[in-house]
């Protein structure tokens, strides 16, 4: 696929050179659409017809696959919509992490291939500070300071999922609130995730950037980042969080409950949260 630099080919650069699961590509103006075995176009999910099907069929053969059992219909759209949401959140977070640089995105700027992580992007415009050299660029988008720069990210991620949400929803059987919940829980545990991979200090600093980009009370996002500090095996401390939603993945595996799972408890919340992020 042509690709070109931009203001945001360093941050995805370091993306993929942290998490070798996520690869993304910035298509040239003038390049297609990639399509072929894998490829989807966000537009075709948010769409909720055979794309979406199509999607949803290969998630559940990948739950029969791992774990020897069929999920619920409304599971399976829970995972398919976290595989998809995950990486599509980190496209717009993470180059406002860290370059201060915050893509539009819409869903038909924005496709993905399911079988080899990667996706492909073609950014409308962007946001950036007073100062940026990009803001010289074409699209660029000056605002005044880093809370604009935090509403242009929740803006910029609501654009991009809510018609993919509105889509999954009837799947999931969930709506509304349930679901921005979700949309939280993908902004909040993507970025914390590559931030940790990043370094002990990134990862600080993560925790300290998503409690002020989701404090609460941002709709349409429901809850917060709300992160607190339980204590580890070894006494040490260790953060954590509640999820605001649930990805039900304890109805495929009773037995496994995801570390910052509602559900869980402090005791263990630690070594469950560093086992997850080895597996």
């Amino acid at each position: 696929m042509p690709a070109l630099a931009s203001a945001f080919s360093a941050a995805y650069a370091r993306l993929t050179e942290a998490y070798a699961g996520l690869a993304v590509t910035e298509l040239t103006a003038d390049a297609p659409d990639p399509n072929g075995a894998g490829w989807i176009g966000a537009a075709e999910l948010a769409a909720g017809g055979p794309g979406l099907d199509a999607f949803l069929a290969w998630n559940e053969a990948q739950v029969l696959r791992d774990y020897g059992r069929r999920a619920r219909p409304d599971v399976v759209a829970s995972f398919g919509l976290h595989r998809y949401a995950w990486p599509a959140c980190l496209l717009i977070t993470l180059p406002w992490f860290l370059h201060r640089r915050v893509p539009r995105l819409p869903v038909t700027r924005v496709s993905y291939d399911l079988t080899a992580g990667r996706m492909a992007v073609r950014p409308v415009s962007f946001a950036c500070l007073p100062g940026d050299p990009a803001a010289a660029l074409p699209g660029a988008v000056v605002v005044p300071d880093e809370e604009a720069l935090r509403a242009e990210v929740r803006a910029a991620v609501a654009e991009h999922l809510e018609p993919v949400l509105a889509a999954f929803g009837p799947r999931m059987r969930r709506r509304g609130r349930a679901l921005w919940g979700t949309a939280t829980d993908e902004v909040v545990e993507g970025l914390w995730y590559i931030a940790s991979l990043l370094g002990a200090d990134e990862e600080r600093r993560a925790l300290r950037e998503l409690e002020l980009l989701l404090p609460g009370a941002t709709g349409p996002y429901a809850g917060r980042a709300a992160f607190r500090v339980v204590t580890g095996p070894g006494g040490e401390p260790a953060a954590t969080r509640d999820r605001v939603s649930c990805c039900m993945f304890y109805t495929v595996r009773p037995q496994d409950i995801c570390p910052t799972c509602p559900r869980n408890r402090d005791t263990g919340r630690a070594d469950n949260t560093a086992a997850a992020a080895a597996a």
